[in-house]
């Protein structure tokens, strides 16, 4: 027979760490589950830091979030793309799993885009106007990859899928730091799994060396193709805000767009 109170300790334990999805709650069993279309969200449950999305496996492993990815993923069931990611956002809510939300976070930027998008762009982390507006690449750097979109590769904004490795600004804009991009990387890999783009652009020198896991200079690995999760290809380019400093680079990130061009044709 189970131990209620070692039960209790265990629980409380992964409530320390952030872990969501579990409670003593009898109403925890009879949750509502999030309205992908806008109605009501599931109420809210005292010492709960987001809704908890039913069916989620969940570890902890060193204090960050290690989440299963691949069709029986962090979100069980055959659910389309664009309800998994809504399950996903709604799963990490006003998240609190690493030390950048009392760090001067406005909230938590998931992601934008079409969810069955065959190409995706991965983007290093918000900046201030992301961070204001609750979207990736939406200030002057965003604008730039909107015209890079639109220009190079002849397609809507609204076609591709847009995400960052973490989820939320750190102070000054500073880089990542490992245990930042512990937590949140795993998020971006269940994002990836459930959109399956074909072509993944890495903008760059973080998101490349992040995804890659390499320490190799941006100058090097860019415009080269790389295999990577569930057969997509993935490019590392220049950034948007790299090219608003320096734009006598601009003429590589547009060769890069062919190979990304050709690539997607391939698949087509």
């Amino acid at each position: 027979m189970t131990d209620r109170a070692a039960l209790a300790a265990h629980l409380k334990y992964y409530a320390d760490l952030g872990v969501t999805g579990l409670s003593r709650d009898a109403a925890w069993r009879d949750r509502l589950t999030p309205d992908v279309d806008g109605g009501e969200p599931m109420p809210d449950r005292p010492g709960a830091d987001a809704d908890v999305v039913p069916h989620v496996a969940h570890a902890v492993t060193g204090g960050a979030a290690a989440i299963p990815t691949g069709a029986q993923g962090m979100i069980e069931g055959d659910t389309d793309p664009a309800t998994r990611l809504a399950l996903l956002q709604g799963f990490i809510g006003p998240c609190t799993r690493c030390k950048l939300h009392a760090m001067g976070r406005t909230q938590v930027v998931f992601g934008v885009g079409n969810p069955q998008a065959r190409l995706m762009f991965v983007g290093e982390a918000p900046g201030a106007d992301e961070d204001a507006q609750g979207e990736p690449f939406v200030g002057r750097a965003g604008q730039l990859l909107t015209r890079i979109i639109e220009g190079g590769l002849e397609m809507p904004r609204s076609e591709v899928y847009i995400a960052n490795v973490i989820k939320c600004r750190p102070p000054g804009n500073r880089n990542p730091e490992p245990d930042e991009v512990a937590t949140c990387e795993p998020f971006l890999f269940e994002q990836i799994d459930t959109i399956r783009p074909k072509v993944i652009v890495a903008l760059g020198k973080f998101a490349a060396q992040t995804l890659l896991k390499t320490d190799a200079p941006i100058s090097r690995i860019r415009g080269k193709v790389h295999d990577f999760r569930n057969g997509a290809k993935l490019i590392p380019t220049f950034h948007p805000a790299f090219l608003l400093r320096s734009p006598e680079h601009k003429r590589e990130v547009w060769e890069d767009m062919k190979t990304v061009r050709a690539l997607l044709a391939e698949d087509a």
